[in-house]
């Protein structure tokens, strides 16, 4: 799941956790089926637009951008986020997400480390598997103070979200290679703790078509690996100013990509296009490396603390 723009973590644990991942993913080539799952469907933990499942399941990624400083030299911006949900329940997470930002600018304007861990939760409260559709609710605090002071805000913010995904696997027989596409979004404000820092709205929406959908559940185009695991999309998240002198200004990005995907793990590319020359002058990229600890570890880590899971 993505809780906060920025995922970004230290490179040990770039290290240690990326070859995990991929090696998982590797080993075991079956389809995705622990996730976040309406039927048929499985929505992917998406880069930049959190997802409406929960789990539980590490989220690694690396951000980067090239951008011009208003003097006309370009800086570097490298972001590694480590994030790891955990399942109270199967249908209730907690959340904990921390980003080292390593900033890399001309004339003495370089910075690098922690901005501010966040925690929270999420609660998927809705399912309907015949239409494909699944809802979540959650909220994510940003800790003020908790990063460096180089990099992080030193005010909080509080984050409640409302998450959605649907499928489009209940298209009638004529619409049927519609069917593999699904949508997903989420909305919520972003409130702060000070006056200095405007309010905003945070939303976001994603467009994916599934090829493990077309070959399972469609029709069998005869794709072989590493095609028949790939989730072409593209992401569109947002902020929206509500307060102050940017109040109405919408900043955000569009990131096409793609995602590949089995049942015990993903790794996904995304470009980074800003929207408007408020939201940059650079196109980065985003890597992901993600582990379905439910599915790796289903009767110790991933395991809900009450109740059994999915």
């Amino acid at each position: 799941m993505r809780t906060i723009s920025a995922r970004g973590r230290m490179p040990t644990l770039v290290a240690l956790v990326v070859p995990a991942a991929a090696a998982a993913t590797f080993l075991f080539p079956s389809l995705a089926t622990a996730h976040a799952v309406a039927g048929n469907r499985v929505f992917p933990a998406t880069m930049a637009v959190d997802d409406p499942g929960v789990g539980d399941e590490v989220n690694l990624e690396f951000g980067h951008v090239k951008s011009e400083t208003g003097d006309g030299d370009t800086q570097n911006t490298n972001t590694t986020t480590l994030e790891w949900d955990k399942l109270i329940t199967p249908s209730f997470a907690l959340i904990g997400t921390g980003t080292y930002v390593n900033v890399n600018a001309p004339n003495g304007g370089s910075a690098r480390g922690f901005d501010n861990f966040a925690v929270g939760f999420k609660y998927r409260f809705y399912v309907n598997e015949a239409h494909e559709f699944m809802a979540s609710a959650g909220v994510i605090a940003e800790l003020g103070g908790t990063g460096s002071k180089a990099i992080a805000n030193p005010h909080s913010a509080v984050s409640p979200t409302l998450y959605v995904g649907k499928g489009f696997g209940d298209l009638p027989d004529g619409l049927k290679y519609l069917r593999p596409f699904a949508i997903t979004g989420t909305i919520g404000p972003r409130v702060t703790m000070n006056s200095s820092d405007p309010d905003s709205l945070s939303w976001g929406v994603t467009v994916q078509y599934s090829l493990p959908y077309l070959q399972n559940f469609v029709q069998d185009m005869g794709l072989k690996a590493p095609f028949s695991n790939l989730i072409p999309l593209v992401e569109f998240p947002m902020n929206t100013c509500t307060g102050g002198p940017c109040s109405g200004h919408t900043t955000g990005s569009i990131n096409p990509g793609v995602i590949w995907l089995n049942r015990w793990g993903q790794l996904g590319v995304e470009a980074v296009i800003p929207v408007n020359h408020a939201s940059g002058k650079g196109v980065g990229v985003l890597l992901q490396a993600h582990l379905y600890l439910d599915d790796v570890l289903p009767n110790s880590v991933g395991k809900p603390f009450f109740g059994k899971g999915d």
